[in-house]
C-alpha cells in the first residue's frame, strides 16, 4: 500500500510521470477504440453469420424431411408395382390389409394399409377429393392413441412419451403419412395405399438428419449440434442431451419455452435467435410443421450450443488484451527512459520552487547544461527574480508594520463613533414612535370631538321637532306612538355613541352604565336594526341564540359593537350573502361558565394575514369609504367591558369575529383586549 501511494504521488506531482501518462493515454484510447470496433464488428458479423448459418441448417433439415417423405412415397409406389401385391390383389383381395401390415418392415415404414375405395369415408373430406382426382398426398398428422391403434396395434405403444417433471404421458403420435390412389383398368379408383412412419421416439431419424446438417468439422470441437421434432410444444424426437455439459441422455418429453411456442405454434412464424433449450443456451432455429389442413401441429428445430462460440470470442479477447498490454509496457518504458534525462533539470527547478514556498532561501544555480540552453537561461532568470523578490518582501514587511499601527488607531476611533451613532439611532427611533402616537391621538381626539359636535346639533333639532310633533298631534299622537318611541330610542343611542367616542378619545377607554342582563335580546335588537338597514340588499341574516347566562354589559355599547360587526360583514360580502350571528355560554375546560360568547360570521372576501394585526389600529382601513375607526372603537368598548375579541379569517372564504363577555367584570385583572387567530 505504501509503494502504491508513493507511485501515485509521483504520477500526480512529477513531470516525467505525467508525460508518461500523457503519451500513453492516446495510445491506450486508440488501442481500446480499435479493440472495441474490432469486437463490435466481429461480434455483429459473427452473430449475424451464426443466425444465418442456423437458419440454413434449418433449411437443410427441412429438405431432409421432404426427402424422407419423397422416399416414403416412393416405397408406396414400389409396393403398388410389386409382383407380390398384384398377386395378392388378384388371388385374395379380402386379406390385402393383413398382407400389407405384415410387409411394413420390409418396405421401411412403421405402418402400411391397403383398403378399397369404399372405405374412403374414414379419411377427412379434405383428403378425399385429391384422391378421387388421382392426386397423391404426403403430409404430417397428429393422431390420437385410438387412431394409432386402429392402424397398427404396436403403433400406439411405440408413440407413448413420458413427460418429464409432469408425471404424465403423451399418448398422441406425430406421423409422416402418404396416401396413394390405385385405379383399375377402366380408370376408376379402386384401392388406396396408406403408409408412413411414426416420428415419436424416432432417434435414428433425427441423428441421421443431424449428421447431414452438422457434418464433422463444421462446429467447434466442444459444441453440440442438435435436431428436434416437436408435436405441439413437446419434444417427441431429439438428440438434445438431458445434460449438455456431460452430453448424455435425450430430452424427449420436455417442452419448448413459452416465447418460442407463442411465435411458432400460435403465430406460425419462424424463430431464429438464441433460445434456452432445456438446460443450456443454444443458437436456435424453429420452423412450424403443418398438417394437410395447413394447421400448425409441431415444429422442426436445429441448433448448437452457444457457449463454445462465446468461449472462442473470449479467448480472442484475452489474446488481444495481452498484446495491448505488452505494447503499452514497451512504449511506456521508452517514454520513461527518454523523459528521465529531459526532465531532470526541470525537477531541480521544481525542487527549488518547493523550498521557496517554505521560506527557505534556495537558488537553482548551474544545471550542467550549455549556457545557451533554454532551461539554463530560465534558471538564471529565475534566480535573478528570487533576489529581486527577496528585496521587495523586506520592503513590504516594513510597510505592513507601519500600516498595521495606523489601522489600529483608525479602528479605535471608528468604534467610538459607531457606539455614539447606535445611541443616537435608538433615541431617534423612540422619539419618532412617541411623535406618531401623539399625532394619532391628537387627530383621533379632534376628529371624535368634531363628529360628536356635528352629530349632537342635528340630533337636538330632531328631538325638538319630535316633541313639537307630539304636542301638535295631541290625542292623535297615540297613532304614531310606537314609531316616535323608536325614533326617541335611536336618538338616545346616537347620544350614547357620541358620548362613547368622546370618552374613548379623552381617556383611551369607554365608561358607562353597566347592567346585569341577557345578551340575546340585545342581539335580536341589533339584527332588527341591521335588517331594517339592509331591506334592499340581498343579505340573509341568521341568528342562533344558545346563551343562557347573564353578563355585566352596557346595553347601548354592546348594541353599537354588534351593529358595527354585522355591517362590516355585510360590506365584506358586497351586500349579498349570508350572515350568521350566534350566542353561546362561555365555558372553560373544567366546565365552569365564565360568561357569554357572541360570534358574527360572514362569507365574504376575508382578511389577509398581513392585515390581521392592524385591523384594530385607529384609521386603518382597506375600504375606500371607510374611516378606520369602527373596529378601534369596538376594541375599546369590549376592553372596557372586561371582555375579549378574537378574529378568524381565511382569504376568499370569510371571517368570524367572536366576543367573550364575562359574567362579572374583573376590574383588577389585566384583560387582553383582542386576539387574532390566523
Amino acid at each position: 500500500m505504501r509503494v502504491f501511494k508513493k507511485w501515485r504521488q509521483r504520477f500526480r506531482t512529477m513531470v516525467r510521470y505525467r508525460l508518461l501518462v500523457l503519451t500513453s493515454v492516446p495510445i491506450i484510447i486508440t488501442l481500446l477504440a480499435l479493440i472495441a470496433l474490432t469486437l463490435y464488428w466481429t461480434v455483429a458479423y459473427s452473430w449475424k453469420n451464426a443466425l444465418s448459418g442456423v437458419k440454413a441448417d434449418l433449411a437443410v433439415a427441412s429438405n431432409s424431411m421432404e426427402v424422407l417423405q419423397r422416399e416414403q412415397r416412393s416405397q408406396l409406389h414400389a409396393i403398388a408395382g410389386s409382383y407380390d401385391f398384384q398377386t395378392q390383389i388378384a388371388a385374395d383381395p379380402a386379406k390385402i390389409l393383413s398382407w400389407a401390415q405384415s410387409r411394413a418392415d420390409k418396405y421401411g415404414v412403421d405402418f402400411l394399409a391397403v383398403y378399397p375405395v369404399s372405405d374412403i369415408e374414414r379419411l377427412p373430406l379434405s383428403l378425399r377429393q385429391p384422391l378421387l382426382h388421382g392426386q397423391e398426398r404426403t403430409f404430417f398428422q397428429v393422431m390420437s392413441a385410438i387412431e394409432l391403434a386402429s392402424i397398427s396395434p404396436d403403433l400406439s405403444a411405440n408413440a407413448e412419451i413420458p413427460l418429464l417433471q409432469e408425471n404424465t404421458k403423451e399418448s398422441r403420435g406425430l406421423i409422416s403419412r402418404s396416401l396413394l390412389p390405385l385405379y383399375n383398368e377402366n380408370g376408376q379408383l379402386e384401392w388406396i395405399i396408406d403408409g408412413g412412419i411414426l416420428l415419436n421416439n424416432s432417434t435414428d431419424l433425427v441423428d441421421k438428419i443431424r449428421d447431414l446438417v452438422f457434418p464433422v468439422g463444421k462446429l467447434p470441437e466442444s459444441s453440440v449440434g442438435t435436431v428436434t421434432l416437436f408435436m405441439d410444444d413437446v419434444r417427441v424426437s431429439t438428440n438434445v442431451p438431458l445434460d449438455s455439459e456431460n452430453r448424455f441422455g435425450r430430452a424427449i418429453g420436455t417442452r419448448v419455452s413459452d416465447e418460442v411456442r407463442d411465435t411458432v405454434l400460435i403465430e406460425g412464424d419462424e424463430w431464429v435467435d438464441r433460445a434456452y433449450v432445456y438446460d443450456a443456451w443454444y443458437i436456435s432455429a424453429y420452423k412450424p410443421i403443418r398438417d394437410f389442413n395447413n394447421k400448425v401441429i409441431g415444429m422442426l428445430y436445429t441448433g448448437y450450443l452457444e457457449w463454445p462460440l462465446i468461449s472462442r470470442y473470449l479467448t480472442n479477447l484475452i489474446e488481444l488484451g495481452i498484446g495491448v498490454l505488452l505494447t503499452l509496457l514497451i512504449s511506456g518504458l521508452l517514454v520513461y527512459r527518454g523523459a528521465k534525462d529531459l526532465f531532470r533539470p526541470i525537477e531541480r527547478i521544481h525542487r527549488v520552487v518547493h523550498l521557496i514556498r517554505f521560506d527557505q532561501d534556495a537558488r537553482i544555480g548551474k544545471l550542467g547544461l550549455d549556457p545557451q540552453h533554454e532551461l539554463a537561461i530560465l534558471a538564471r532568470q529565475f534566480d535573478s527574480m528570487l533576489d529581486q523578490l527577496k528585496k521587495q518582501n523586506e520592503e513590504i514587511r516594513q510597510n505592513a508594520l507601519e500600516l498595521e499601527d495606523k489601522v489600529k488607531e483608525r479602528t479605535a476611533s471608528l468604534h467610538e463613533k459607531t457606539e455614539e451613532l447606535k445611541q443616537n439611532i435608538t433615541l431617534l427611533e423612540q422619539t419618532r414612535n412617541k411623535l406618531l402616537l401623539s399625532e394619532k391621538l391628537a387627530a383621533l381626539g379632534e376628529l371624535t370631538a368634531g363628529i360628536a359636535h356635528e352629530i349632537n346639533n342635528p340630533t337636538a333639532v330632531i328631538l325638538g321637532n319630535i316633541e313639537l310633533m307630539e304636542y301638535e298631534l295631541g290625542q292623535h299622537a297615540d297613532l304614531v306612538s310606537e314609531e316616535m318611541s323608536t325614533v326617541l330610542a335611536q336618538i338616545d343611542r346616537i347620544r350614547n355613541i357620541t358620548r362613547s367616542l368622546l370618552q374613548y378619545s379623552r381617556q383611551g377607554g369607554v365608561q358607562d352604565t353597566v347592567t346585569w342582563q341577557h345578551v340575546n335580546p340585545v342581539i335580536e335588537e341589533s339584527v332588527t336594526l341591521v335588517r331594517s338597514g339592509t331591506k334592499r340588499q340581498d343579505v340573509e341574516v341568521v341568528i342562533e341564540l344558545n346563551a343562557k347566562c347573564c353578563v355585566e354589559i352596557n346595553r347601548h355599547q354592546l348594541l353599537q359593537v354588534l351593529v358595527n360587526l354585522q355591517m362590516n360583514g355585510i360590506h365584506a360580502m358586497n351586500d349579498k350573502g349570508k350572515l350568521i350571528v350566534r350566542s353561546d355560554d362561555w365555558v372553560d375546560s373544567n366546565g365552569t361558565t365564565l360568561g357569554a360568547k357572541i360570534s358574527v360570521q360572514d362569507f365574504g372576501c376575508g382578511i389577509a394575514n398581513e392585515n390581521l394585526t392592524k385591523i384594530f389600529d385607529p384609521f386603518f382601513t382597506t375600504r375606500h369609504t371607510g374611516t378606520g375607526l369602527g373596529l378601534a372603537v369596538t376594541q375599546g368598548i369590549v376592553s372596557g367591558l372586561g371582555g375579549e375579541i378574537k378574529v378568524e379569517s381565511d382569504v376568499g372564504e370569510g371571517s368570524v369575529f367572536t366576543l367573550y363577555l364575562r359574567e362579572k367584570i374583573q376590574q383588577d385583572d389585566e384583560i387582553t383586549s383582542f386576539r387574532v387567530v390566523e
